[in-house]
């Protein structure tokens, strides 16, 4: 795996996006916080903005994942991100930077991200084969979460030395740049032939008929659901208490966040062990387990001392949240024929962020309501019942490994 060149330029081009696209998670929200002085409500729209693509083209997107080669889709995504956060320290410098500018710059990224995801997790399986999957997911989740830890501790420090549209700026030169290199990227890929393409909709409904038919891919996007309507919540209050309740500069606020890098890492680097000596199933059940109770520590933090809760927290859900992640993604991936993966991760992302953009919205209406700590609570608690669906089910704590998918006669393109 690691002696194939095109392996290796596909981790640059993901390692170097990740980086500036952590950046953008921390220096967005602060663009409207710091710039235009934006209130609770129309960060929480923020958020909803950029997350709702995954609801409106989640579906349709998968069809066209499966319809058409992987890599091109891969490259346009990042260039019209890339191309959207550019405008930002543009309008800035005109002085014409406005919230629905900014709220048509979290679209464009919704859009961007909603044909990256789909397609980059369908390349994967073109790339290295079923068998080395769990590697392959680890090793991209260890370097999505070396972003992770040092994207937001970069991304306050820019925030803090040169201003949030000039953080803004590093992550559209990262997107450019991993256009460039997956330009190099070559591997063979399946695509739905001309004469087998049904209507959209026949096609949409055989990837959701996929997902919600199988007990277990069912339960994982019901928990996938649930938590991102969580975090849409957290999103919205994690600055507002932090920042605005708290006090604390935006160069500690991303060394905040890095928490939960650090436990993705270690998460990351202990998931294929995990599965190897226990089996996938129990792996899932023990990363749920450990997210849904972790996440009780992070609500708890306050001045002083108790900073570094948050922190804290965040790191051992990183660690259940990866362990959980890495092996629930190897899974579905393995028993998915090659022609659904397309719209089997399409109707995944669609069940599982479409719910984000309803929590962003339920975040900025509860932060005009109530205290930033109490819509923390709020989420907290939602990420703790999300993971019910997962450690109920008997199933899945009973699975040993990913059965192969079932057989069909690849055509390639």
């Amino acid at each position: 795996m690691w002696q194939d060149a095109s392996f290796r330029l596909f981790l640059g081009a993901d390692a170097i996006s990740q980086v500036g696209t952590q950046i953008t998670l921390v220096a967005l929200p602060l663009v409207a916080m710091l710039t235009l002085d934006a209130s609770s409500f129309q960060i929480g729209v923020l958020t909803a903005a950029e997350m709702a693509a995954f609801l409106l083209l989640g579906l349709p997107a998968g069809v066209w994942v499966d319809r058409l080669r992987r890599r091109p889709i891969l490259i346009w995504s990042d260039l019209l991100r890339g191309a959207a956060l550019l405008s930002v320290p543009a309008a800035v410098a005109l002085d014409a930077m406005t919230l629905p500018h900014l709220y048509a710059v979290a679209l464009l990224m919704g859009v961007g991200a909603v044909f990256f995801d789909v397609a980059h997790m369908s390349f994967l399986p073109s790339l290295v084969g079923k068998d080395d999957l769990l590697r392959g997911n680890g090793t991209l989740e260890t370097l999505r979460n070396t972003a992770v830890l040092s994207g937001p501790a970069l991304g306050g420090w820019l925030v803090h030395a040169l201003s949030a549209p000039i953080a803004l700026l590093a992550d559209a030169v990262s997107y450019l740049v991993s256009a460039l290199l997956l330009g190099g990227v070559r591997a063979e890929e399946t695509i739905t032939p001309v004469a087998e393409r049904r209507r959209l909709g026949e096609e949409i409904g055989e990837g959701v008929r996929h997902v919600v038919g199988h007990p277990v891919l069912r339960r994982i996007a019901v928990l996938g659901a649930l938590v991102m309507l969580s975090n849409g919540i957290w999103a919205v209050a994690q600055p507002l208490f932090l920042i605005r309740a708290l006090g604390v500069s935006p160069g500690i606020y991303g060394l905040l966040l890095s928490g939960g890098a650090v436990g993705g890492l270690i998460g990351a680097v202990l998931a294929s062990r995990v599965a190897v000596r226990f089996g996938i199933g129990r792996a899932m059940y023990g990363g749920a387990a450990l997210a849904a109770l972790a996440v009780l520590i992070s609500p708890l933090t306050a001045e002083g001392w108790r900073l570094a809760l948050f922190p804290l927290g965040c790191l051992l859900s990183g660690i259940g949240g990866a362990v959980f992640g890495i092996n629930q993604l190897s899974y579905r991936q393995r028993i998915t024929p090659e022609h659904l993966l397309g719209r089997m991760n399409a109707s995944m992302r669609f069940l599982m962020w479409g719910a984000a953009p309803v929590g962003g919205l339920l975040g900025g209406v509860l932060g005009e309501i109530f205290d930033a700590h109490t819509v923390l609570w709020v989420a907290t608690a939602g990420i703790m019942v999300a993971h019910l669906p997962v450690l109920t089910s008997r199933k899945i704590l009973r699975l040993r490994s990913s059965p192969p998918p079932p057989r069909t006669t690849p055509t390639l393109g």
